[in-house]
């Protein structure tokens, strides 16, 4: 199978698009539709779904979707390990990051790494802990920084960096000018929270856990898919919420919202960075594990 007609349909199957799928690679559509059209004809069966404008992969196309991305993978794993072994590192890296990590903490990092690695390209992916989690599972991406512990036997975590979760309140809030509140005061606060699955919902309801009390014990007035959704939300009166003081700094800083501790129930999180361990890494990756171990010593131990 060529390896080209295997990105572009593995592609259209990421993206659910023939048209955004000819965007990220710079084609055109006609010339995806061909070359996806050319692999059908070469294994004898349909491996996508042509639904309107969308696209998805049909029973066949789920089974061969596994393999493709795995061979990508390795063609990807064989030119970095040429280019390594002749003293070069170029090439793609794939990273995942839940929503925090993955929006205030990966992208500077990935800056300061390819300040020092001109020749290559890092592609981060974004999702909630759970699904990021599946990925690096799954061989999608290499390597991942999550807000929470995964489930998967084949995954290690390794402790990165700590956080902290902190009442958010909109700017004209009572509380804006104190600098803690109680747990009895905020439960009778309307309440927005971010969805389930996300490394922010289960540090949350793991320190309420903690301190005899769940969630049902709150006001929740509403569940929002991002945390930047969660600061929309405050900001317009909704309700008051509990997330990543890394998320926030800036609007507090700016006087945008406030933040403002729980004294009874200090909310502490961290960050795992997340590697398969059946899996081979190529030398991007350990290049930037590497990195990353510098930057974050606690991790390397």
């Amino acid at each position: 199978m060529d390896l080209r007609r295997l990105e572009i349909f593995v592609k259209v199957a990421e993206l659910g698009s023939f048209s955004r799928a000819a965007q990220a690679l710079a084609l055109t559509q006609p010339t995806v539709s061909e070359h996806v059209r050319a692999l059908e004809d070469e294994l004898g069966t349909q491996l996508l779904d042509r639904l309107g404008r969308g696209a998805a992969p049909t029973r066949a196309g789920q089974l061969l979707l596994g393999y493709a991305q795995r061979m990508l993978t390795l063609s990807r794993e064989a030119h970095q390990a040429l280019e390594h072994f002749q003293g070069r590192l170029s090439g793609e890296l794939i990273v995942g990051g839940s929503t925090i990590p993955g929006e205030y903490v990966l992208p500077a990092l990935i800056g300061q790494f390819k300040s020092k690695q001109a020749e290559i390209s890092i592609v981060l992916l974004i999702g909630d802990s759970r699904q990021v989690s599946e990925w690096v599972d799954e061989g999608r991406v290499e390597l991942a920084i999550v807000g929470a512990r995964p489930a998967q036997r084949a995954l290690e975590a390794r402790e990165l960096t700590g956080d902290e979760l902190v009442v958010v309140v909109p700017a004209e809030h009572a509380w804006a000018r104190r600098q803690a509140v109680t747990l009895a005061e905020l439960q009778a606060e309307p309440m927005v929270v971010r969805e389930r699955g996300s490394g922010s919902r289960e540090a949350l309801e793991r320190a309420l856990s903690a301190a005899d009390t769940s969630l049902a014990a709150f006001r929740i007035v509403g569940e929002m898919g991002s945390t930047e959704a969660v600061k929309q939300g405050v900001r317009a009166g909704v309700g008051v919420a509990l997330i990543s003081k890394r998320a926030v700094e800036d609007e507090c800083r700016a006087g945008l919202v406030s933040c403002v501790k729980v004294t009874t129930m200090p909310v502490a999180r961290a960050f795992y960075l997340v590697t398969n361990r059946e899996r081979s890494r190529s030398p991007l990756a350990l290049a930037f594990l590497t990195f990353l171990e510098s930057q974050f010593p606690a991790a390397a131990s």
